[in-house]
């Protein structure tokens, strides 16, 4: 492989550094102008470009990899990634994610999250809102609290094989207009029962 290798000074365009290989149809160069600092690597269909001026660097490529031992990131302002395409997030072992102030998570179609075990925890308040909301336990589900308020604005519907309402104190059922009590059989037990 024979390489053609150019070196051109100009007090106006700078330095100029071109390495032709003409059996890879591959051009190489840097340019050095006194503003910017330009290094293309040209191939037969694909090209990439690193371009920094005093402020900004720019690599603009097909594909762009990193392989390092540990990596950090950090900008003192915003920071922004995007993916025209996929975007994954893939970790052997444990992941962080840590705001000092609010986190927001949005999509336009289905947010799904999958584990061995979720637990969410919140300080002082935790809200669930959606047209339709459905806790869904294939062997139980527990609703602990030291009050538990369940309110419907239109109707309120509690279904099981066998249900069982139990109080260790006082109970009251109470209906603002019929209130009915059904059973086949139906029993009402009590040391001391008052009906009216």
């Amino acid at each position: 492989m024979t390489l053609v290798c150019k070196i051109e000074l100009s007090q106006t365009d700078g330095i100029t550094v071109t390495v032709i290989n003409k059996d890879g149809k591959i051009t190489q160069t840097m340019v050095f102008n006194g503003t910017s600092m330009v290094h293309t690597c040209k191939g037969d269909s694909d090209t990439s470009t690193i371009t920094q001026t005093s402020d900004t660097i720019t690599i603009d490529c097909k594909n762009f990899n990193v392989n390092a031992e540990a990596i950090t990131c950090k900008s003192t302002k915003d920071t922004l990634h995007h993916a025209d395409g996929t975007f994954d997030i893939d970790s052997t072992k444990k992941t962080t994610f840590t705001s000092a102030a609010d986190t927001h998570v949005k999509v336009t179609s289905k947010l799904n999250m999958t584990a061995a075990d979720i637990a969410a925890t919140a300080t002082s308040s935790a809200k669930v809102t959606a047209a339709t909301t459905t806790i869904n336990g294939d062997t139980k589900v527990s609703i602990t609290g030291a009050q538990v308020d369940i309110a419907a604005t239109a109707t309120a519907n509690l279904k099981g094989a066998t249900v069982k309402v139990a109080a260790s104190g006082l109970m009251n059922v109470e209906g603002g207009g019929i209130t009915t009590v059904k059973g086949s059989i139906t029993n009402i037990q009590g040391s001391l029962i008052k009906l009216g």
